[in-house]
């Protein structure tokens, strides 16, 4: 089978398509055939090898999963005896990152517990889009958040993969949505359903009176005190990403702040959850979420794709399309 491998950290011109063994299937695991893979930050990380704690997974001197992908839409194959959640012929999606990696290639042998039965309305590119970074949004609002109906929300970011799901979960929560994002990027947000839309480059979230009783910080950089000026006296903000300050700010003073303050700062890292993607291909065939692809590449085009990706200006997720 073709395959994106690298065996050495580096930039995106590191990764080389090869011919692979096809995977078997063992007892356990479930053979996918790969339709389409999305690109997350999870990824840049692996492939860089940077910042050097992230080797604590990804191998030390040398990578240890040479086929990196995450998250993945495709059909099943065949499954090993003990599988009984699946069976050949089934759409599926899922996320891989804690089995293995391997989405960028046209097969994977799989546990199945890292995949869920497709949204029924959603194509092959449109559900690969969605497990890291709707999983991300989802688990930040409402495990980090305690998201409730009725409240203010602003998601700052609210164009990229994560912060574009995050507008269209914390509706489905009931809340009242504003979006932060650049000038180009505000019908977009529109269309996802954000109440409030507001355009980093004419106007500033910490400076209106408007309080928020929850902050989800996606993307970009802004000092730490600014979202607690914007937020209402028990509100709470979380940071998911961003700038390598930003990060730091919310990892090193948000406790602080928590145990001293009635505001709460919290950080979320991604947690690879089958319930969670069984609860969002609900939200999908439900009507709730919309997908916004910013560009399609080839197997072949992944380098370029991650060149583009870099660049940080995608509306929504970059889906490669096997």
């Amino acid at each position: 089978m073709k395959a994106i491998v690298y065996k050495k950290y580096g930039t995106a011109d590191v990764l080389n398509l090869r011919e692979v063994d096809k995977p078997i299937t063992g007892d356990h695991l479930v053979l996918v055939r790969i339709h389409a893979a999305s690109l997350n930050y999870g990824n840049l990380l692996m492939i860089k090898g940077k910042p050097l704690v992230a080797r604590l997974s990804y191998g030390l001197l040398k990578p240890k999963h040479v086929i990196p992908g995450g998250d993945i839409a495709g059909e099943v194959e065949a499954v090993g005896k003990d599988v009984t959640q699946f069976r050949a012929g089934d759409k599926v999606f899922g996320d891989l990152a804690n089995f293995g990696w391997g989405g960028f290639a046209e097969y994977v042998s799989v546990s199945e517990h890292a995949l869920s039965i497709k949204p029924g309305n959603l194509s092959y590119e449109e559900a690969a889009a969605i497990p890291t970074a709707a999983v991300t949004a989802l688990q930040a609002l409402r495990d980090k958040g305690n998201i409730q109906a009725g409240q203010k929300v602003l998601i700052y970011g609210a164009s990229g993969g994560v912060g574009s799901f995050a507008v269209q979960i914390a509706k489905s929560f009931g809340a009242e949505v504003t979006g932060v994002c650049s000038t180009r990027n505000t019908d977009m947000l529109r269309k996802l359903g954000a109440d409030h839309v507001m355009d980093y480059t004419k106007e500033s979230f910490h400076s209106n009176k408007q309080k928020y009783d929850l902050i989800l910080a996606v993307n970009g950089y802004q000092p730490l005190f600014r979202y607690l000026h914007a937020l209402s006296r028990k509100g709470t903000f979380v940071h998911v990403g961003g700038s390598g300050v930003q990060m730091i700010q919310a990892m090193m003073l948000g406790p602080i702040i928590s145990r001293i303050a009635t505001k709460k700062v919290k950080s979320h890292v991604q947690q690879q959850s089958q319930s969670d993607l069984i609860f969002l291909k609900d939200l999908a065939e439900a009507g709730e979420i919309d997908l916004f692809i910013d560009k399609h590449f080839t197997l072949a085009e992944v380098p370029e794709a991650f060149h583009h990706y870099e660049q940080g200006h995608a509306q929504g997720k970059i889906v490669i399309k096997i």
